[in-house]
Parts: C-alpha cells; structure tokens; sequence
C-alpha cells in the first residue's frame, strides 16, 4: 500500500481546513453536522453483527465498535472545551491520548453507552452552540499538544469535521468487509 493510499484510508473525506472566512453559513452547516451524528451513527450500526462491528476501517486503525467509543470520549471533551473558553479567559485545554483510551475494557462493550452519551452530548452542544454571540466565536482556548490557539468558531469547524471523519470510517469498515483485521 503507498503511503498516498494509506493517507486516504486515514482522512476519507479529507483533513480539516478551516474556511479563510468563517460564515453563519458555516456555522449553521457545521452545528447541523454536530447535531446529526448520533442518528447518523446509530442508523448504520444499530443491525451490525459483533463480527461486523469488529471491522477495522483501515490496516492498524480502531475497529467500528472503537470508533465510536471514542467519538463518545472525544466529544465529552470538546464540550468541556467549549464551557472552559466561555467562561475562562484562554484557557490551556487538557489534551488526552485517545489511542490509550481506545485499549481500556470500556471500548469492548457494546455500544449502549456511547450511543447514549453521543446522544445527550450532542443534544447538550446542539443548544449550546445555538446559543454562542458573535462574541462567543472568537473566544479561544489554547491546545498545549498542537502548540496553537482555537477560536470557539473553528473549533465548532473541527468538530464537524470529526464527526463526519470517523462516520466515514465506519462506511470505510463495512465497505472492506473486514479486510483490514
């Protein structure tokens, strides 16, 4: 496999790029995106088999079971990220190694929690976004792990991307049929 072919399997649709210019648009596009994955989510997986939830969605990635255990632990974060930069001024988020979490017991079980956590979650960023002034946008955070500040604007972009990312994986999984395992 080349290294542009392994690329592709890791950013299916791509990395995130964030807009020269963030509009409402973007941003009404992007909270729409938020809001929708736990259905989207729960509608490609609520028939899979345990076999098929074991798909890898490329050679050494998370299988489906993994990945939304972790969009589960990934998003609880970002909310917490979210409430720290309106409330604090700039703060240091906590970064946190995804890949460790993805090897804890919990990522084995079924996916009951995180589609439940997904669910409030996203319902809980849904409002909270909603809500966000002008103002509110170019509050920021910084990121000690990539060394850069955040605005609460993009970071509503990332996290859209995230989502539509690891959904992306998941359709990846079922389409290789467990090729990758």
């Amino acid at each position: 496999m080349t290294e542009q072919e392994f690329h592709k399997l890791r950013f299916p649709i791509g990395e995130f790029e964030k807009p020269e210019q963030i509009t409402q648009q973007h941003i009404d596009q992007w909270i729409a995106d938020i809001e929708s994955l736990p259905n989207r989510i729960a509608s490609i997986t609520q028939d899979l088999t345990d076999s098929e939830l074991s798909f890898k969605y490329r050679p050494n990635g998370w299988t489906i079971k993994q990945v939304v255990h972790h969009c589960a632990d990934s998003h609880m974060n970002s909310i917490i990220r979210f409430k720290l930069a309106l409330t604090e001024n700039r703060p240091t988020i906590r970064p946190y190694f995804e890949d460790r979490f993805a090897k804890l017991v919990d990522y084995s079980e079924s996916l009951d929690a995180p589609m439940a956590i997904l669910k409030g979650v996203h319902n809980k960023l849904g409002v909270l976004l909603k809500s966000f002034s002008d103002n509110d946008l170019k509050r920021e955070f910084v990121h000690p792990e990539h060394d850069k500040t955040y605005t609460l604007g993009e970071t509503i972009g990332v996290y859209a991307w995230h989502s539509n990312h690891h959904f992306a994986h998941i359709e990846q999984a079922l389409q290789f049929k467990g090729a990758f395992n």
